[in-house]
């Protein structure tokens, strides 16, 4: 939030992004692959100027703090 508002006037956004529980070495029972994990992270790395900025987001949207 704070760097969220530091930067507001210019291009640059930082949200928070929840890929969710993704199958890797730490966690082997998740089902979730890297790929589909990628997906909200991929949307929020590649926002227009006119983006969201100090949010907490998943794949379904926002998430409230």
């Amino acid at each position: 939030m704070i760097f969220a508002n530091e930067l507001r006037s210019t291009s640059i956004k930082v949200n928070a992004v929840n890929p969710g529980f993704t199958a890797t070495e730490m966690s082997p029972s998740a089902v979730r692959t890297a790929a589909h994990a990628a997906i909200p992270v991929v949307r929020f790395a590649t926002l227009p100027s006119d983006g969201p900025s100090g949010g907490f987001f998943d794949e379904t949207g926002v998430v409230p703090w």
